[in-house]
C-alpha cells in the first residue's frame, strides 16, 4: 500500500509539472502574439529609437501577464528590451537554434534568466515579407516548479488519504472474515466443512442453499434427483434452471414457507424455505424438499377449484360489458367455452329481448347465443324460436327455476328424440355426452336458460353442476341490468318520438328535410320544427335539452310546446328566447325542489324565421352552434349570429338577433353538436367535415341530409343528431301588392278599387266583397287611431290571401262585445268573422295587423249574413 501511495504520488508530481510546463507554452505563446501584433508595436520598431518605445510596454506586459520576460529585438539578433536593462543592445545568438525564423516557434533552452519556456514571434512589415524584428517571451521553469511546489501538498495529502482508506478497509474486511467464521481457524473450518458435507449428501431430503441475489450456492445429490438439475447449476439463478415457473419464483425468492406444495415435472414436492442468517439480513436461504407424489389427487382438485375460481372472476369482468341483452348472452357462451364446456348455448324468452318482464317461465323461448366446437352447428342456430318439450331439461329447469344435469346423453335419449329426433342423432354422433341445463333467474324472475355440452372429457358432475348455477347467477344480473335498461331505452325514444313532429308542414317558403338519430347509449332531448307564421312566413327550430334519458325526452316536449305557443304570438327570435329563457329557468328551479338532481341544467336553441317576401332571414341563438348556409353555387358559410348561454343559465341576459338574406334557393343546414362532436373528434373539426360534406351544388334538401350523415355519422353516437336542411324559396313579384295609404280617409275607397283589381288579375273575384270589408276596416282603423307612416300589403301565396296593414304605433285593437248604443266596435267583429285568422305582429316600430283568407273555401259574402246574426253568435256565455 506504501509502495502504491509513492508511486501515485510521483505520478501526480510529474502530471502536475507537466500541465504546468504546458500551461506556460500557451501563455508565452499567447503573450508574444499579442505583443507582436499590438497596436505600434511594428511602427516602434521601425522608428529611430525602438528601445525607448518598447520598453515600458514590454515591462507592462510581463508585470500584467505573469511572464517573466518580454524582450524584442532586431532581425540581426540584438535586443531592443530585456528585464535588465544592462542587457538591451547585446546580442542573441541562438536566436534560430531550434526553429525557423520566418514564423513562430516555442521552445525550452537556457537564456540570460536560465531555463525558460521561450516563444519567438517574427514581426513583419506592411508588405507581409519583410520581417522588422522579433518578440520573444518566456516564462522560467523556476516559476513553473513554484506552481508545482504550491500543489505538492494536496498531492500528498490525496495519496495519503489513499494509503488510509486503503488500511482501514484492510482491517474491516480482516475484521469482518474473522466475525464471519467466529474466530475460526483454517483447521477447524475444513473439518467443519468436510462434515457437513457429508450430511448433506446422506439425507433423503433435497437441500438448497440461495444466495441472497437468488445464484444457487449449493445443490445436495437428493435435490438434483428430484429437480433434476443440470450438472453446472451452482452459481446460476434459480431461475434459469428450466424449473417450473411457481417453483423458481419460490426459491429465488428467499420468503419463509413451510410445506408449501409445488409441481415438479411427475413429483409434488413440500416445499420449506428459511433464511440463512437468523438476523433476518440479505444473506440467502435455505430450502427443503420433499417427495409428497401421494398428495396429487389433492393438488388436482385444488388445480379445478383455482382454475374454476378465475374463470369466475373472468366472467365477472367479461359478462354485461354492454348493456346489451343479446350481446350479454353472447358474452356467456363465450367465458364458458372451452374452459368449461365444448359448447354453450341461451335462450330468452321473447318478451325479455325487447325489456319486458315476462309474464312466467314457459317451454318456449328464442335462441340468442350459440357458441363452442364445430359440432355446435347442430344444435337450433340463432334466433330461432323454441318450443321445448315438457320433459326436456330446458322445460324442467324453467318450471323448477333449478339447474338440471343430464350426466349420460346417450342413456337418457328420450327427450331428445321427442324434441327433434333427426337432431338428436347428429348430436349423439358428435359425441355430446353430457348436458347441464341453469335457469338464468335474476330478482326471483326466470329470463331464459343456459346449457352447457360436453362432447370431451369426463362428463359434468356434481361440482360442475354448482359451479354452472352460480356462473349463470353472475349471468342473469347482467341479463337483467340489460334488460331494464332496453325498457327505458325504449320508453324514453318512444317518447321522444312522440314528442317530435310526425311531419313536417308543406311550406311554399322553404322545402324541407329533416333527420332525427337517437343515441345508442340513452335518448336525448334535441328537437326541431317548422312553424308556418302568418304573411307566408315560417320558423325554423332546432334545441337540444341536456342530458340523456326519460327527463331529458319530457322537458324537450316542454319546450317544444312552449315554442309553438310563443311563435303563436308572433314574437321576434330574440324575444321569444328571451321567454323561453326564463320557463327553462322557472323548471330547473321547481324540479330541484322537488327532485334533488333531476333539474334539466340547461338547454340551448336556434331559432329562425324567414319570410318569402323579402328574402330575409333573422337569428336568435341560445348556447346552440351556428347554422350552415350553402349559396345555390354549393359555396358553404357558417352564418355569424350573436352567441348567449343556454337556456336557463343565462341570468336574465338580452339576446341578439342577426338578419340575413338569403339567396333563392339556397340551403339553411340547421344542426346539434351531437352531429359535429363525438369523442374522438373535435368540434372544429367536425365542422370542418360538415362544410365538405355540403359544399356540392344542385342537392336537394333530402339529398343534402343523406350526404351529411354519410360523411359525419360516426359507428357509434354518444349523443342524439337532429338535422334540418331548408332550401329557400322567394315569392314572385306578382304575388306582392303594397299601398302606401295617406293619412285621409277618402283614400279608402280608392285603395279598395286597386285591391279588388288586383284580385280580379290573381283570379279572385269572388273574395272581392270580403277582402274590400277586410281592407277598409283595417285601413280606416290604421288611419283614424295608427300614426304614420300607414302601408298596405296583400300577399297571394298558394291557398291563401293575406292582408298585412302596417303603422307606426305600438297599440294593438282587440276583439269586444259592441253595446247596442255603441256607434263602433263592431268592424274587428266583422274582420274575424270573415277572415280565416287574423292577429298583430309588432316590430321595432309600429305594428301590424293581419289576416289570412283560404282561396279553396271563400267565407260568404257581407249581405248574406244579418247583424242580428252575427251578434247573436256572442252571446254572454260565450265571453
Amino acid at each position: 500500500m506504501v509502495l502504491f501511495a509513492a508511486a501515485a504520488g510521483g505520478a501526480l508530481v510529474v502530471q502536475a509539472r507537466d500541465s504546468s510546463t504546458q500551461e506556460a507554452r500557451q501563455l508565452s505563446k499567447g503573450v508574444a502574439r499579442s505583443f507582436a501584433r499590438a497596436p505600434g508595436t511594428l511602427a516602434a520598431m521601425k522608428s529611430g529609437r525602438p528601445t525607448e518605445l518598447l520598453q515600458p510596454r514590454a515591462e507592462d506586459t510581463r508585470r500584467n501577464t505573469g511572464v517573466d520576460y518580454v524582450v524584442a529585438f532586431d532581425p540581426q539578433g540584438f535586443r531592443w528590451t530585456h528585464p535588465d536593462p544592462k542587457l538591451i543592445g547585446k546580442h542573441i545568438y541562438a536566436v534560430r537554434e531550434g526553429g525557423a525564423a520566418d514564423r513562430p516557434f516555442t521552445k525550452t533552452f537556457e537564456g540570460s534568466l536560465g531555463l525558460a519556456v521561450d516563444t519567438t514571434v517574427p514581426v513583419y512589415d506592411t508588405n507581409g515579407i519583410t520581417i522588422v524584428g522579433f518578440v520573444s517571451v518566456g516564462v522560467t521553469v523556476a516559476s513553473v516548479d513554484d506552481v508545482v511546489m504550491d500543489q505538492l501538498p494536496q498531492l500528498l495529502g490525496f495519496a495519503g488519504g489513499a494509503l488510509a482508506v486503503a488500511a482501514g478497509g484492510t482491517a474491516l474486511v480482516s475484521w469482518r472474515l474473522r466475525r464471519q467464521t467466529r474466530g475460526l481457524d483454517p483447521s477447524e473450518m475444513t473439518r467443519m466443512y468436510e462434515h457437513h458435507d457429508a450430511v448433506l449428501h446422506a439425507v433423503r431430503e433435497g437441500v438448497l442453499i440461495t444466495g441472497s441475489d437468488g445464484r444457487l450456492l449449493l445443490a445436495n445429490d437428493e435435490a438434483r434427483r428430484l429437480l433434476n438439475l443440470p450438472a453446472d447449476a451452482e452459481e446460476r439463478r434459480v431461475t434459469d434452471l428450466g424449473l417450473e415457473a411457481g417453483t423458481a419464483e419460490l426459491l429465488g425468492s428467499g420468503r419463509p414457507v413451510t410445506d408449501v406444495v409445488h409441481l415438479a415435472g411427475d413429483r409434488l414436492l413440500a416445499v420449506n424455505v428459511r433464511p440463512v442468517d437468523p438476523d433476518d439480513r440479505p444473506a440467502g436461504s435455505v430450502a427443503t424438499l420433499r417427495d409428497t407424489t401421494e398428495l396429487r389427487a389433492l393438488a388436482g382438485r385444488a388445480e379445478v377449484a383455482r382454475e374454476r375460481l378465475g374463470l369466475l372472476y373472468e366472467a365477472g369482468v367479461r359478462i354485461g360489458t354492454t348493456l346489451d341483452v343479446v350481446r350479454t348472452a353472447e358474452e356467456l357462451a363465450e367465458v364458458a367455452v372451452p374452459r368449461f364446456a365444448d359448447a354453450a348455448t341461451v335462450d330468452l324468452l321473447d318478451p325479455i329481448l325487447r325489456g319486458a318482464v315476462s309474464a312466467g317461465p314457459g317451454p318456449q323461448m328464442r335462441r340468442v347465443a350459440v357458441h363452442g366446437v364445430d359440432g355446435a352447428r347442430s344444435l337450433y342456430p340463432v334466433g330461432e324460436l323454441i318450443r321445448f318439450v315438457p320433459t326436456s331439461p330446458v322445460a324442467l329447469g324453467a318450471e323448477r327455476g333449478r339447474a338440471v344435469l343430464d350426466a349420460d346423453l346417450t342413456a337418457s335419449d328420450g327427450w331428445m328424440s321427442a324434441q327433434d329426433p333427426e337432431r338428436a342423432r347428429r348430436l349423439l354422433d358428435l359425441g355430446f355426452h353430457s348436458l347441464i341445463t341453469v335457469p338464468l333467474q335474476a330478482r326471483g324472475v326466470v329470463l331464459g336458460m343456459a346449457s352447457f355440452w360436453r362432447s370431451d372429457g369426463v362428463p359434468f358432475g356434481g361440482e360442475d353442476l354448482a359451479f354452472a348455477e352460480e356462473l349463470a347467477a353472475r349471468a342473469a344480473v347482467a341479463v337483467d341490468n340489460a334488460r331494464r335498461y332496453t325498457r327505458e331505452h325504449g320508453l324514453a325514444e318512444t317518447l321522444q318520438r312522440s314528442l317530435l313532429p310526425s311531419s313536417l308542414p308543406d311550406h311554399s317558403a322553404v322545402e324541407v328535410a329533416h333527420r332525427y338519430l337517437p343515441a345508442l347509449e340513452g335518448v336525448g332531448g334535441d328537437w326541431f320544427d317548422v312553424i308556418p307564421l302568418p304573411g307566408a312566413r315560417v320558423a325554423l327550430v332546432v334545441g337540444d335539452v341536456v342530458g340523456h334519458g326519460l327527463h331529458a325526452a319530457a322537458t324537450m316536449g316542454r319546450l317544444r310546446t312552449a315554442v309553438h305557443n310563443f311563435s303563436a304570438l308572433d314574437l321576434p327570435p330574440d324575444e321569444l328566447l328571451g321567454h323561453l329563457d326564463e320557463l327553462v329557468a322557472r323548471i330547473d328551479s321547481d324540479e330541484q325542489e322537488e327532485r334533488e338532481g333531476e333539474s334539466v341544467s340547461g338547454a340551448t336553441c336556434l331559432y329562425a324565421i324567414y319570410d318569402p317576401a323579402s328574402g330575409l332571414c333573422s337569428l336568435s341563438r341560445s348556447g346552440h352552434p351556428e347554422p350552415a348556409l350553402v349559396h345555390p353555387d354549393g359555396t358553404v358559410e357558417f352564418l355569424r349570429v350573436p352567441g348567449s348561454p343556454p337556456l336557463g343559465l343565462g341570468g336574465g341576459e338580452p339576446f341578439e338577433t342577426a338578419e340575413v338574406t338569403l339567396p333563392e334557393g339556397s340551403r339553411l343546414v340547421l344542426f346539434t353538436d351531437g352531429l359535429v362532436e363525438d369523442r374522438e373528434r373535435g368540434f372544429d373539426t367536425g365542422l370542418q367535415a360538415l362544410g365538405h360534406a355540403l359544399a356540392r351544388p344542385g342537392r336537394t334538401p333530402e339529398e343534402t341530409c343523406r350526404d351529411v350523415l354519410d360523411a359525419l355519422l360516426p359507428a357509434r353516437s354518444s349523443d342524439d343528431i337532429a338535422l334540418l336542411v331548408a332550401r329557400t324559396g322567394l315569392l314572385d313579384r306578382s304575388q306582392v301588392a303594397e299601398w302606401d295609404v295617406p293619412g285621409d280617409p277618402a283614400v279608402v275607397a280608392g285603395i279598395r278599387a286597386e285591391v279588388t283589381g288586383r284580385l280580379r288579375t290573381w283570379g279572385l273575384e269572388e273574395m272581392a266583397f270580403t277582402t274590400e270589408l277586410i281592407v277598409s276596416e283595417l285601413v280606416t282603423n290604421a288611419i283614424r287611431y295608427g300614426i304614420a307612416p300607414i302601408r298596405l300589403r296583400v300577399l297571394h301565396d298558394r291557398d291563401s290571401l293575406i292582408c298585412e296593414v302596417a303603422d307606426g304605433s305600438s297599440t294593438s285593437p282587440h276583439l269586444r262585445r259592441a253595446a247596442t248604443t255603441d256607434e263602433g266596435g263592431r268592424g274587428l267583429f266583422l274582420v274575424a268573422r270573415f277572415a280565416q285568422r287574423w292577429g298583430t305582429r309588432y316590430m321595432a316600430r309600429g305594428k301590424v295587423i293581419w289576416t289570412e283568407q283560404s282561396t279553396r273555401a271563400p267565407a260568404g259574402e257581407p249581405e248574406e249574413v244579418s247583424a242580428e246574426t252575427l251578434l247573436d253568435q256572442w252571446e254572454d256565455a260565450s265571453w
